[in-house]
């Protein structure tokens, strides 16, 4: 209860950051880190984590905190994230502007991104930059899985770019959201 109390707060004072009035949900939080590949060495980038619901998703199907880089905007979730996880990358900073945010180290490349970013709240080309960002971070083959309330991909494929496809629709979340997968065109 105390994490929605949190997220709740802060879409209060910052509707635009926080993006939603709850957490995602457990079931939610399985569905995104579903489409992550668990074998492995490579790290996983996680975009906007909030109190760590699809964090704690991403370990319990057997990624090791300490291969999870967490960009978080929030200075709060920042702190908390750090005390749940331990050994987890947390990086306070701003995952539209990944080339700023990611110290040397941590830029990739990844085995997937996973990102609870209110993608909705942006426009379309912050919105494409972020995914182009993310897709250049991941290895070939990666992926980027991004939820969404809305009816259809917060991103639209771009021709030559990249593809998206539906995943799970998980009606057992408040409210209900569709996972999307996106990836690099085929060269």
């Amino acid at each position: 209860m105390a994490d929605r109390a949190r997220f709740f707060l802060n879409w209060i004072t910052k509707p635009v950051l926080t993006g939603a009035v709850w957490p995602s949900g457990k079931a939610l939080a399985r569905a995104m880190a579903k489409e992550v590949a668990i074998d492995g060495a490579w790290p996983v980038l996680e975009l906007g984590p909030g109190t760590g619901a699809v964090t704690a998703a991403l370990i319990e199907r057997g990624i090791a905190a300490e291969r999870i880089v967490a960009v978080e905007f929030n200075p709060e979730f920042c702190t908390l994230l750090g005390e749940r996880f331990t050994g987890l990358n947390v990086v306070e900073g701003d995952a539209y502007d990944l080339a700023m945010s990611l110290p040397p180290g941590l830029n990739g490349p990844y085995a997937a991104v996973v990102s609870s970013l209110p993608l909705l709240n942006r426009s379309a080309e912050a919105r494409i930059g972020l995914v182009e960002a993310a897709l250049d971070r991941v290895l070939p083959g990666g992926n980027l899985a991004q939820f969404s309330y809305g009816a259809g991909p917060p991103v639209k494929a771009a021709a030559g770019r990249f593809t998206v496809r539906p995943g799970a629709m998980v009606l057992a979340n408040l409210p209900p959201a569709r996972v999307w997968v996106y990836r690099r065109a085929a060269a």
